[in-house]
């Protein structure tokens, strides 16, 4: 159960699938995180901005159980992202530039494996369902290291959503991709952002994420530096904000 927390600085509203209090990750003499604190109510999308070494990637993998934080706490979907909780599991996917598919499996075998891992009902059926949606239903016998970056990706979602999570994690999921992939995927996030999933992406592309959020977030030297909705943001005047906010 999420605890109930009187942090007024932070009131929490019931309709939260997201609430982190006061991360932090040291790694040695390192600190990747510095104390970020935010909530996200089910089916918002927010997208954090930063550069490299920001801590983008080490927040992705606290909130999805990959990685246990130095101090702090963070509930997903109602369960403590902490404590290594199978149910969590369930309830979240994983998207990244790295596709973690088997290469040497078709995109077919892929996600079949993935549909009898999460004991899915009519595995073959939600495969072939999935692969149909994503556009690849003519190459699902192909080998996935014969797929082009953009291909893989397109696995990687279908892969990341086969069971329905009501929250996913894009880290970083342009990064590679040409012109028309990136179009493609735009297509397809834009296509899960319907208000019934949560959705949280870090990106250096300032086009595309301001296309599909409806939170903005700066992150830089392991902390939150800005986040505002994005209806109160001045998208003509983002790139300008964001340079100024890295800069103070």
């Amino acid at each position: 159960m999420v605890p109930r927390m009187n942090d007024q600085a932070h009131p929490v509203s019931p309709n939260a699938a997201v609430i982190v209090r006061d991360l932090r990750k040291d790694f040695g003499y390192l600190q990747a995180l510095g104390g970020i604190s935010f909530d996200l109510n089910k089916g918002e999308f927010l997208t954090i901005f930063g550069p490299n070494g920001a801590g983008k990637t080490t927040l992705i993998k606290i909130l999805s159980g990959i990685t246990q934080p130095t101090s702090g706490s963070a509930y997903v979907a109602g369960f403590d992202a902490l404590g290594n909780d199978v149910r969590l599991r369930r309830e979240i996917g994983v998207i990244s530039h790295a596709s973690c598919l088997y290469l040497d499996l078709t995109a077919f075998e892929n996600l079949l494996f993935y549909a009898k891992l999460y004991s899915l009902e009519s595995p073959e059926t939600k495969a072939n369902q999935a692969i149909a949606e994503i556009g690849l239903k003519l190459r699902r016998h192909d080998r996935v290291r014969t797929f082009s970056r953009g291909m893989q990706q397109r696995l990687s979602i279908a892969r990341a959503t086969l069971h329905d999570p009501s929250v996913l994690f894009l880290d970083e999921p342009f990064t590679g991709l040409d012109l028309q992939a990136t179009n493609i995927l735009k297509e397809h996030l834009h296509k899960l952002h319907t208000g019934k999933r949560t959705l949280i992406m870090t990106t250096h592309d300032i086009s595309c994420g301001l296309e599909m959020c409806d939170k903005v977030a700066i992150q830089s030297r392991g902390k939150f530096l800005f986040m505002e909705p994005l209806a109160q943001v001045d998208r003509e005047n983002f790139e300008n904000i964001y340079t100024e906010t890295l800069e103070r």
